[in-house]
């Protein structure tokens, strides 16, 4: 999975990153490097992905008399790395971030405030500087951010005579209609892990759900039973509690779904192919008037708290002509996503209207742990199972949350 599209498959076990480790190693690089070198430990393992990385950050550093060099691991391995450079007194000037991973590490006082190293958040979107922030304090800046929509097939709509759906009556009567031979109404991903909630997440916020109280309100039931609705009436395949969001979008491609949820990282695999027009609206909601939530997605880049004041300076330097408004227009072409400078996200808006809904629900979409924190790993566990849990047939959506409430926690 791309770092860009900022989801991580950890489990709650697999993010346990204690205080006193994080405390102890989050201190910057190791005795006497080479000072015109600014280090980053990022995900971008992906050849095309690591070499735009490096074009950007040499446009960034070179007017600077700087280099960048990157240390590219896996995704989910870059925390655990980050933990071990760290106590090796090794840790990178840069460290890029899932932002749903930035809580466990801010509160170990081990990142700077981003402000503190000059990067200028003035005019940063509200959703991204959540996504960057930890109990007021804004610890990493995101270039470009992502989120959820509906994508749909435009010829199944048309000769049903179908507009997009817009709320949730209109997403089951479209789903039931567009289902027919091989083909289902709608796919989503309802995987036990972190592509499975980040795709129930939309249901979930806008329909009241607290990711700190989950089985308070009834918002979180009737998301869960929308779902369950949908896959008992035949209009989504049962497989879906299967299915990760590549999977649901092989589904589409193939023409076995006429719509799905799903995000800006598929857009390379949708625009390849010539056997399904697509195009993207917002995701469904409740009821008429209601705000869609998505979950925010993406990366920030952080400044580990390092002795020499000069390299954390270095590092915020490369990082605020990373966010100019031209590099980061320039980024989220660059990666199907969106600029998290409100000026840049408006140009990108205008020059990319296919992809505009995906703007647009930046802007009302919501952090993962800007509720729960450090807890959301645990959390979004819990989640995964209250939805395993009903579309299996083993739960209702109450029982199936009350134990979710109880897995998270007394406060979750």
């Amino acid at each position: 999975m791309s770092a860009s599209n900022g989801r991580t498959r950890r489990s709650a076990a697999a993010v346990g990153l204690t205080a006193a480790t994080l405390a102890v190693g989050l201190t910057g690089c190791a005795a006497e490097p080479d000072p015109d070198t600014v280090t980053v430990l990022n995900s971008a393992t992906d050849t095309a992905e690591h070499e735009a990385n490096q074009d950007f950050f040499d446009r960034c550093a070179e007017p600077l008399g700087l280099r960048v060099e990157q240390i590219s691991v896996p995704a989910d391995q870059v925390a655990s790395k980050a933990l071990r450079m760290a106590s090796s007194d090794s840790l990178t000037d840069i460290l890029e971030l899932d932002g749903s991973e930035l809580p466990q590490f801010a509160e170990t006082d081990g990142l700077r405030p981003i402000g503190e190293v000059g990067v200028e958040t003035e005019g940063l979107s509200d959703s991204s500087i959540s996504l960057g922030s930890f109990e007021d304090t804004q610890y990493g800046v995101a270039r470009s951010v992502n989120s959820l929509a509906l994508i749909y097939n435009t010829e199944l709509l048309a000769e049903a005579g179908l507009e997009p759906p817009t709320t949730w009556d209109e997403l089951r009567s479209a789903a039931a209609e567009l289902t027919g031979g091989d083909t289902y109404g709608m796919a989503f991903s309802a995987s036990p892990d972190a592509d499975g909630v980040y795709q129930f997440l939309p249901f979930f916020w806008s329909a009241g759900g607290d990711e700190s109280r989950l089985a308070e309100g009834g918002g979180g039931a009737s998301a869960l039973a929308l779902w369950k609705e949908l896959v008992d009436s035949g209009s989504t395949s049962r497989s879906v509690v299967n299915w990760n969001q590549q999977d649901v979008n092989d589904q589409f491609v193939s023409g076995r779904a006429a719509m799905m949820i799903n995000g800006p990282w598929q857009v390379p695999v949708l625009d390849a192919q010539d056997d399904v027009d697509w195009a993207v609206a917002s995701i469904p909601v409740p009821e008429e008037g209601v705000d869609p939530l998505p979950p925010i997605g993406g990366t920030v880049m952080t400044v580990p708290k390092n002795d020499d004041r000069e390299r954390e300076r270095n590092a915020g330097r490369v990082l605020d002509c990373l966010n100019s408004r031209e590099n980061q227009l320039a980024w989220g072409e660059r990666v199907n996503n969106v600029p998290t400078r409100a000026e840049a996200a408006a140009t990108y808006r205008e020059q990319n209207p296919k992809l505009a809904p995906f703007a647009d629900l930046v802007e009302t979409a919501r952090s993962r742990t800007a509720v729960v924190g450090t807890r959301w790993p645990v959390v979004g566990d819990a989640l995964a199972g209250a939805f395993q849990s009903v579309l299996t047939g083993r739960s209702s959506p109450e029982d199936a949350l009350r134990n979710a409430q109880r897995q998270a926690g007394e406060d979750g």
